[in-house]
Protein backbone atom coordinates (compact mmCIF):
# COMPACT_ATOMS: atom_id res chain seq x y z
CA UNK A 1 0.00 0.00 0.00
CA UNK A 2 1.33 3.29 -1.05
CA UNK A 3 -0.38 6.75 -0.54
CA UNK A 4 1.16 8.18 -3.95
CA UNK A 5 -0.36 11.91 -2.77
CA UNK A 6 2.47 11.98 0.09
CA UNK A 7 4.83 9.38 -1.31
CA UNK A 8 5.66 9.54 -4.72
CA UNK A 9 6.00 7.15 -7.34
CA UNK A 10 9.98 6.42 -8.33
CA UNK A 11 11.23 6.20 -12.04
CA UNK A 12 11.36 2.61 -11.76
CA UNK A 13 8.01 1.98 -9.93
CA UNK A 14 6.56 3.30 -12.83
CA UNK A 15 8.69 1.91 -15.62
CA UNK A 16 8.07 -1.59 -13.55
CA UNK A 17 4.07 -1.04 -13.75
CA UNK A 18 4.40 -0.13 -17.49
CA UNK A 19 6.29 -3.37 -17.98
CA UNK A 20 3.08 -5.09 -16.43
CA UNK A 21 0.47 -3.25 -18.50
CA UNK A 22 2.24 -2.76 -21.86
CA UNK A 23 1.99 1.02 -22.12
CA UNK A 24 2.08 3.99 -20.47
CA UNK A 25 -0.70 5.41 -21.78
CA UNK A 26 -2.86 1.99 -20.64
CA UNK A 27 -1.26 3.96 -16.53
CA UNK A 28 -2.54 7.45 -17.53
CA UNK A 29 -5.59 8.97 -16.55
CA UNK A 30 -7.44 11.01 -18.65
CA UNK A 31 -9.96 12.46 -16.39
CA UNK A 32 -7.14 14.09 -14.47
CA UNK A 33 -8.43 17.54 -13.93
CA UNK A 34 -4.80 18.85 -15.23
CA UNK A 35 -5.00 16.52 -18.63
CA UNK A 36 -7.82 19.28 -19.68
CA UNK A 37 -6.70 22.20 -17.77
CA UNK A 38 -3.26 22.06 -19.80
CA UNK A 39 -4.63 21.36 -22.81
CA UNK A 40 -3.16 17.99 -23.29
CA UNK A 41 -6.67 16.52 -24.32
CA UNK A 42 -5.54 18.91 -27.50
CA UNK A 43 -2.22 17.17 -28.34
CA UNK A 44 -0.86 13.95 -29.57
CA UNK A 45 1.16 12.34 -26.85
CA UNK A 46 4.19 10.16 -26.48
CA UNK A 47 4.68 7.26 -24.63
CA UNK A 48 8.10 9.61 -22.97
CA UNK A 49 4.91 12.08 -22.32
CA UNK A 50 2.15 10.14 -20.21
CA UNK A 51 5.66 8.58 -18.35
CA UNK A 52 6.72 12.13 -17.35
CA UNK A 53 3.42 13.56 -16.62
CA UNK A 54 2.52 10.53 -14.60
CA UNK A 55 5.83 11.38 -12.64
CA UNK A 56 5.27 14.82 -12.39
CA UNK A 57 1.59 14.66 -10.55
CA UNK A 58 0.26 11.92 -9.21
CA UNK A 59 -3.17 12.41 -10.88
CA UNK A 60 -2.46 11.47 -14.03
CA UNK A 61 -1.73 7.94 -13.10
CA UNK A 62 -5.43 6.18 -13.25
CA UNK A 63 -6.26 4.74 -9.94
CA UNK A 64 -6.03 2.78 -7.85
CA UNK A 65 -3.74 0.64 -9.01
CA UNK A 66 -3.42 -2.98 -7.40
CA UNK A 67 -0.30 -5.61 -8.37
CA UNK A 68 -1.11 -9.06 -7.43
CA UNK A 69 2.36 -10.86 -7.77
CA UNK A 70 3.31 -10.51 -11.34
CA UNK A 71 -0.30 -8.97 -12.03
CA UNK A 72 -1.38 -5.54 -12.23
CA UNK A 73 -4.89 -4.11 -12.13
CA UNK A 74 -5.21 -0.49 -13.16
CA UNK A 75 -8.43 1.71 -13.03
CA UNK A 76 -12.19 0.78 -11.39
CA UNK A 77 -13.48 -0.56 -14.62
CA UNK A 78 -16.23 -3.58 -12.90
CA UNK A 79 -14.19 -5.97 -14.85
CA UNK A 80 -10.84 -4.94 -13.47
CA UNK A 81 -12.52 -4.37 -9.90
CA UNK A 82 -14.09 -8.47 -10.57
CA UNK A 83 -10.51 -9.45 -11.78
CA UNK A 84 -8.43 -7.96 -9.19
CA UNK A 85 -11.01 -9.16 -6.29
CA UNK A 86 -10.41 -12.87 -8.12
CA UNK A 87 -6.92 -12.58 -8.04
CA UNK A 88 -6.75 -11.46 -4.08
CA UNK A 89 -8.95 -14.59 -3.10
CA UNK A 90 -6.42 -17.02 -4.32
Amino acid sequence: MQDIKSEPMTLSQVEEMKEMEGSYEALFSKRAQLYRKRGLNEQTLSEDDYKNLILEHYTFLKRPVMIVEDKIFVGNSKKVVAAAVEAFAK
